[in-house]
């Protein structure tokens, strides 16, 4: 049965910084998504994805995801193109996306609704997606989807220009039960730097279940109404590229929820130190042992957080 579902690809022609290029990287959040979530779970049978392409999609790029047994259901072949984008990574870790396709094709191929989801996926109790936090046409189907019961997670694709009012912020937060900013992002949404201001804003909001990702710094995951949070560390690896951890962490972080805060902290900063080993998708599922020795060292280093302590 598929219990866990996330969506959306992109391939990705990458210009790093010192201007080596990589063409044609599965990516898109969604692929990272769904391996991360694998990855914490061990297996991906319970894994969908959702996502339109074209005919023009090479048929080794879905590799990796069914070496890790995600399942590919979801993800439909039209007679748009597959989305496709410039990624230009700087030296300080930002990223600008340029669009290669015509913008009429983004809508249908990245579309997020009750419409694009096979039978196999409806009764599916967790889902996560990125969002544009300016454009709020995610939020009724996040909002359907959790009066029906079903674990929502949303993740910003950026930050937002400038910070939001409290009204869309509530809003925002209201639609979903985990909210995963990265650093930036969680100080453009709060208007402020400070850690307990932060936490503070999100809570008295209606935030549920927060995920403030800090790059090499780890991060912090918070139970709001209770209060308390844990931050848990960078697993120590080989940075190769940073692109996709986040999403990753998040996959992780949702897929292992049930066992609360703490634990599912640990399996989200596992999942996301694999990605970060090299561009683009693992090309399996991680090593158990390896997995098991990483979730030791994010075990024993990760640290309660309080508000006020």
């Amino acid at each position: 049965m598929i219990e866990h579902i996330t969506f959306g690809i992109i391939i990705d022609d990458i210009v790093f910084p010192e201007g080596e290029t990589q063409m044609g990287v599965l990516g898109g959040g969604g692929p990272q998504t769904a391996w991360g979530m694998a990855a914490a779970l061990g297996s991906g049978e319970t894994v969908g994805l959702v996502a339109g392409v074209g005919d023009d999609l090479e048929p080794l790029a879905l590799s990796p995801m069914r070496r890790a047994e995600i399942d590919l259901r979801g993800v439909r072949v039209t007679a748009l193109p597959t989305p496709r984008a410039w990624q230009t990574l700087e030296s300080g870790g930002k990223r600008r996306q340029t669009w290669r396709v015509p913008p009429e094709t983004l809508g249908p191929q990245l579309a997020r609704s009750y419409d694009v989801l096979p039978p196999e996926y409806q009764d599916a109790r967790v889902f996560h997606w990125g969002v544009h936090l300016s454009e709020p046409d995610w939020i009724e189907f996040a909002r359907g989807l959790r009066q029906q019961g079903r674990l929502i997670s949303l993740e910003p694709f950026r930050a937002p220009a400038q910070s939001l009012t409290d009204e869309h912020l509530r809003a925002v937060l209201a639609a979903c039960d985990v909210f995963s900013p990265n650093w930036d992002e969680a100080v453009q949404l709060a208007g402020t730097d400070d850690d307990e201001a932060i936490i503070e804003r999100f809570r008295s909001l209606g935030g549920q279940i927060l995920a403030i990702r800090r790059g090499e710094d780890g991060a912090d995951v918070w139970n709001l109404p209770e209060g308390r949070g844990v931050h848990v560390p960078a697993i120590d690896t080989a940075v190769v590229d940073v692109v996709g951890a986040g999403n990753a962490f998040c996959g992780g972080l949702v897929a292992r929820l049930r066992d609360g805060i703490d634990e599912a902290a640990c399996h989200a900063s596992v999942a996301a130190s694999y990605l970060i080993e090299q561009v683009g998708l693992p090309p399996g599922l991680p090593n158990p042992a390896d997995y098991a020795r990483r979730l030791d060292e994010a075990r024993t280093k990760r640290s309660a957080l309080r508000l006020g302590g």
